[in-house]
């Protein structure tokens, strides 16, 4: 169990300054925590000034005085390649760890951070947090209670339009591309409607860079099949389609992690609609809680290492051609 700065609330760092961390600063706050110190590369940058300025974060250090700070949990939303080492880093320095999706670049590194959270007796949790929103809970309600019969057909679809040339998503070796950013939504919800898939195969559009623009993967259950589509020159809304025996089910925005407005799901000719909910207030609070040794972590890092294993397949077969059995 950790100490923290308030019964409810622990203190944390945050390794960067981007822009999804502008979501969880307010989470963290609003389930009693603090951000003690925010670090950037170059902590005299202007852009580090006016980040710590804006958020009232009184320090602002390096990515190591994080590591080294008296802090209880850190909040790690760097590209993608630095995920691992400086998570690892940190729970190995005695903190928990809140790691942006995706964990990590493959399975391999995703079964070290799990030893690692082994070894140091460490919270290590992959920032999906659109999985605690309520109508993720009520999704997994009703294929699991039969609500459409057995589930034959999952197909999710997620895009947008990356225009901007020198973000980190174009480069392939800070582990940027299409299936990382929001094709990893579609596979984590497959697997929480489905479990594991047998096996994969995918078809990509590769950038000149070399990082995949858009993906269309279909994965084998053996009685169920899933499709999962991704892209960055998409324009629409991401979108859950469900096919069962006896139903079938439609969603928008099922990846939504900060609602604003209610989100609506249609079950047959019903309607079901959510209210605005904050998932990001929702997964700090879990996983404060689970630091504290107050309640089980919902998804442990074998999760992670799972998720890891599908994308993998996705990519082989891609660069194969052939199905990838997992």
């Amino acid at each position: 169990m950790t100490s923290s700065s308030s019964p409810s609330g622990l203190r944390w760092g945050i390794f960067g300054a981007a822009r999804i961390a502008r979501a969880l600063i307010p989470a963290i706050r609003r389930n009693g925590g603090t951000v003690d110190i925010v670090g950037v590369r170059d902590p005299s940058s202007e852009r580090a000034r006016r980040f710590a300025q804006e958020w009232d974060i009184g320090r602002i250090g390096t990515y190591q005085d994080v590591v080294d700070a008296e802090i209880d949990a850190v909040y790690n939303p760097l590209p993608n390649d630095l995920h691992l080492p400086w998570s690892a880093a940190a729970m190995r320095a005695g903190k928990h760890a809140l790691t942006e999706k995706p964990l990590s670049l493959n399975a391999q590194q995703a079964q070290q951070f799990a030893e690692v959270a082994a070894e140091t007796g460490r919270v290590s949790l992959e920032a999906f947090a659109y999985r605690f929103q309520p109508h993720v809970d009520r999704l997994r309600q009703i294929v699991q209670g039969g609500e459409i019969g057995t589930l034959k057909h999952y197909q999710g679809l997620y895009g947008f339009t990356l225009s901007n040339p020198d973000d980190f998503r174009w480069h392939p070796e800070m582990g940027g591309g299409a299936l990382f950013d929001v094709g990893c939504y579609t596979v984590n919800l497959m697997r929480l409607l489905l479990g594991e898939p047998h096996s994969a195969q995918a078809k990509i559009r590769w950038s000149a860079g070399g990082v995949d623009v858009g993906l269309s993967g279909s994965l084998d259950y053996g009685e169920a099949l899933a499709s999962v589509g991704c892209g960055f020159d998409w324009s629409g809304p991401a979108r859950l389609v469900l096919y069962g025996t006896s139903g079938n089910l439609e969603m928008q925005h099922p990846f939504e992690s900060n609602n604003q407005k209610p989100v609506t799901l249609r079950l047959g000719e019903r309607e079901e609609t959510f209210a605005p909910s904050n998932g990001y207030t929702l997964m700090v609070e879990h996983f404060q809680r689970a630091a504290r040794g107050e309640e089980a972590l919902r998804y442990p890092p074998d999760d992670a290492v799972k998720q890891a294993r599908v994308l993998d397949a996705l990519f082989a077969s891609a660069r194969s051609g052939q199905s990838v059995t997992l």
